[in-house]
């Protein structure tokens, strides 16, 4: 769905990660996981973007400054607007059966996760996080989840603060499913250490973002796939490296 939102904050979390809340109508956001897409001044390409958070009437996403568009949204103001495409891809499934849910974010796969966080939390689950990033200096939003639950675990590849390694390394915790979103060598070495099901959430280039040009198509066990509408996120049983 098209909606007309308005800025209400964008500010740093890091040098080159941005936090951007909105308000608007929300209704067609249907739970964790799913992105939205962002039309910008100039640019041929709507930008997609996972869903940090939302409730009703706000949006907040989370985004790094790779390129133009990011970076025309970084210099956005508070009161400005933005047309948006919402609620768009299957994001997580909640029904799954799962007492003690791992979480595992990787540098910007990490916003997903928050609410998802949460959402878990609202069912009653017993659910570990575990974040990485590559330094100290990229490292956002651990304060946030240890508002939500008590096991929060901070990963850097450089050991520059929290654990040293990856979100894979040293692999002892106790736990019954996966859910996970990250850069694909992340999700590859997840999907190899982890023993039991999960939900993978994957990034892909995109052009429409609502699965009418076929662009992010990917093979899976049960046929091909759209990143973008049957997507983003699979199941580990359908996945094919």
């Amino acid at each position: 769905m098209q909606q007309i939102l308005t800025i209400l904050t964008n500010k740093p979390l890091t040098s080159s990660v941005y936090e951007m809340t909105l308000s608007g109508n929300t209704d067609k956001i249907t739970g964790p996981g799913q992105f939205v897409n962002f039309k910008l001044l100039g640019l041929y390409l709507r930008r997609p973007l996972s869903i940090c958070d939302y409730g009703k009437n706000y949006l907040k996403v989370i985004y790094k400054v790779v390129g133009k568009g990011t970076e025309q949204m970084s210099k956005m103001l508070p009161g400005e607007q933005l047309d948006v495409l919402l609620g768009l891809g299957n994001g997580y499934d909640l029904t799954v059966d799962t007492k003690k849910p791992i979480l595992l974010g990787g540098g910007v796969g990490t916003p997903p996760m928050y609410n998802l966080c949460k959402k878990l939390k609202e069912l009653g689950k017993s659910v570990t996080v575990i974040l990485g990033f590559n330094t100290k200096e990229e490292v956002f939003y651990e304060e946030e989840f240890k508002q939500i639950v008590d096991k929060v675990i901070i990963k850097t590849a450089d050991g520059s603060y929290g654990e040293k390694g990856f979100v894979t390394s040293d692999f002892s915790h106790e736990y019954d499913y996966v859910f996970t979103c990250g850069p694909e060598p992340m999700l590859k070495a997840v999907y190899n250490t982890t023993t039991t099901s999960g939900q993978y959430s994957f990034e892909e280039r995109m052009g429409c973002g609502f699965g009418a040009c076929m662009g992010c198509t990917c093979k899976t066990k049960y046929g091909n796939k759209r990143i973008c509408k049957d997507g983003p996120v699979l199941v580990k049983e359908e996945i094919i490296w």
